[in-house]
């Protein structure tokens, strides 16, 4: 219900600057052909934008790629498949943090990297990731013990997913990084 009445104010809006353009051009204002497709291009962009709504988790698979490690770090993505029958939307940072057997957290959550992201499509079928780091081990601090889950907010959600995961955060360093579709933290 939320949602509708946002788009619902933005497509309001839109209208209200067409008018508001329309008027300003009648009153002698002159308009270059470029501004005009500039308007109306982001005119359309912004109406889609809206339109497209964020993935839940019940649009989603979650799994884990493959662990890497490079440059005393350790690397592995979170994946996110899109298992609906329609497109939606991903944009921002997960939430992450480790669970044991019980379900208990262990340590704190994973902080962000501070990485510029981008709103996210998946179609149907289509996966984008996120990777999470921490320490190749115990380079300037100690681990924590070794969690089997990792328990993934999706962007924009309150309901968490639990991945199978043995993942242990060593060196007081664990990240994440934005959803995106080029594997990068």
């Amino acid at each position: 219900m939320f949602h509708s009445s946002q788009l619902l104010s933005r497509r309001g809006t839109i209208a209200s600057l067409t008018a508001l353009f329309a008027g300003l051009a009648t009153a002698g204002v002159a308009w270059g052909a470029s501004a005009a497709t500039s308007q109306a291009t982001a005119t359309h962009a912004a109406q889609a934008a809206s339109a497209l709504r964020t993935c839940s988790t019940t649009d989603l698979y979650l799994s884990m790629g493959r662990k890497e490690g490079a440059a005393g770090s350790l690397y592995w993505p979170v994946t996110f498949t899109n298992t609906s029958t329609t497109s939606c939307a991903l944009r921002g940072y997960p939430g992450v943090s480790v669970l044991d057997t019980a379900h208990k957290q262990i340590g704190p959550a994973a902080t962000r990297t501070g990485r510029a992201y981008s709103t996210v499509t998946l179609t149907p079928g289509h996966s984008a990731s996120a990777v999470v780091r921490t320490a190749n081990g115990p380079v300037g601090g100690s681990c924590l013990r070794t969690g089997a889950y990792l328990r993934v907010y999706p962007p924009a959600s309150y309901k968490a997913v639990l991945v199978p995961a043995p993942w242990k955060i060593c060196s007081g360093l664990f990240q994440v990084g934005p959803v995106n579709t080029q594997g990068a933290i």
